[in-house]
């Protein structure tokens, strides 16, 4: 049995994808995107061995577009098997495809007008939403914790990963050359303290496992006190009549963020005063959220029975048209504007940071993992200018990175998810990391564990 990591690996954290091989089947975990870099464009659209040769099925792990985004050209590719995925991640799955197909049509018509003036060809998008259609159409509900049989000879277990709504670990069960091996993907791993959620759930047998390693370096500031430290941003914001800008992922961040909200006007930490949802996606997905209570943690299920988050968001405002996100520029302080993309790569954020960054008082909160080159990585490491929609802006905002709203786990985590495994001596590989966070983790499963964990190169195949 082969396994070849076409992406999220040599120290890359975007692009995840693995091709399965055994003398029966073939089998592709996760489709995602590459997102930040220069050449990301080029190479999502250049189709990788997993996506050209012919495959059985696909599985999802969850459906954020780092590991779905791709999934789109597999039809065109001549694909027509199953993919296989939770019930939340196929909702989730059809919001962000539909999303990234509107995204890549509207920037693309800004790009292509820039190209005809200087005589250049148009370019065409990566896909359509008639593409996002075709594939949507072969996704299948995979339940939790049961055995399901994916491909000839492959099984898989989908249980619990704790990063986002419907997200999981994978173990794959391949019967291959008269040989059972067992195979374990992490997927994204959430943090154990992380709200809304239940805590990941690990297996405890497997002869190959491939961890993801985002932060396998470091752990992040207590989810408690980093609330504090934004809820003291938010004060002084305030007081100063100041707008706070959120990058924000609509698709988990953004929950989180609202529910802090809710809960710090509940409790009377915060005075409430106007919060803007500036995202579509986010209010869908927050929708998609309530459908999916069963997947909510006890102290979730408790606060929303406790009282009404309705009423204690009554200053929450949606904003779904651009008619109405471009109304917030009119808005006077304080208010806070959660909108999109979470790492600043696009959609209405760059509008707001275009509007807001030249000015001391205003402040930027940075709450998510920012990839290399990304606009928003280049805030936090402090430029003091920017390039957005070709006009160079001032950095003068204040800016803040609160890491301990990750919804990824940081090393301590890992490692205890990784410890329920450890007895069964697995070989281990560590992907979707830049290099210093999985060669720092890779020392401490050696130290921990007396395990020697590989770090694979994008295209090196590893055998189980």
């Amino acid at each position: 049995m082969k396994i070849t990591p076409h992406g999220a690996a040599g120290g890359e954290v975007t692009g995840s994808s693995y091709l399965v091989e055994t003398d029966r089947a073939r089998v592709l975990v996760d489709c995602g995107l590459f997102q930040g870099g220069k050449d990301a464009d080029a190479r999502n659209r250049t189709p990788h061995g997993g996506e050209t040769g012919r495959l059985d099925a696909a599985l999802l792990t969850h459906a954020h577009l780092d590991h779905s985004g791709r999934l789109p050209l597999l039809a065109p590719l001549g694909f027509r098997g199953p993919v296989w995925a939770t019930p939340a991640t196929i909702e989730m799955t059809s919001l962000i495809l539909h999303d990234a197909a509107k995204i890549q049509i509207g920037d693309l018509e800004k790009h292509n007008r820039h190209r005809a003036r200087e005589g250049k060809p148009p370019l065409e998008p990566l896909y359509r939403p008639q593409d996002v259609e075709r594939i949507l159409s072969h996704l299948r509900p995979a339940p939790y914790h049961e055995s399901v049989e994916v491909a000839p000879g492959i099984s898989a277990e989908f249980v619990e990963a704790g990063h986002m709504l419907g997200s999981t670990s994978i173990r794959l069960t391949c019967r291959d050359g008269g040989r059972t091996r067992a195979v374990v993907f992490s997927g994204d791993l959430g943090p154990r303290t992380a709200p809304i959620l239940r805590d990941f759930e690990p297996f405890r047998a497997a002869e190959l496992v491939f961890l993801e390693s985002t932060y396998g370096d470091r752990d992040h500031r207590p989810f408690l006190e980093t609330v504090e430290q934004f809820l003291a941003i938010l004060r002084q914001a305030v007081e100063e009549k100041a707008k706070i800008l959120a990058p924000t992922f609509a698709v988990g961040r953004a929950q989180v963020l609202t529910l802090i909200l809710a809960r710090a006007f509940r409790e009377g930490a915060l005075a409430p005063f106007p919060v803007f949802l500036d995202s579509p996606m986010a209010i869908e997905a927050s929708r998609i959220y309530a459908r999916h209570v069963e997947l909510f943690d006890d102290e979730m299920l408790k606060f929303l029975k406790s009282g009404s988050v309705e009423r204690d968001l009554a200053t929450l405002k949606l904003s779904a048209s651009a008619a109405e996100s471009k109304a917030i520029n009119d808005v006077a302080g304080p208010c806070f504007i959660m909108a999109g993309a979470g790492m600043c790569t696009g959609g209405r954020i760059l509008h707001h940071l275009r509007h807001n960054l030249g000015k001391p008082e205003n402040h930027v909160v940075i709450v998510g993992h920012q990839s290399r080159e990304s606009l928003g990585r280049r805030l936090v490491e402090g430029e003091k200018a920017v390039n957005i929609f070709g006009e160079k802006i001032a950095v003068r905002a204040q800016i803040h990175t609160l890491g301990g709203f990750s919804a990824h786990a940081g090393q301590s985590d890992l490692l205890a998810w990784f410890e329920k495994l450890a007895p069964s001596n697995p070989r281990v590989a560590l992907t979707h990391g830049e290099n210093g966070p999985r060669q720092a983790l890779a020392a401490r499963i050696r130290a921990r564990f007396a395990l020697d964990a590989a770090l694979p190169e994008v295209g090196e195949t590893l055998e189980a």
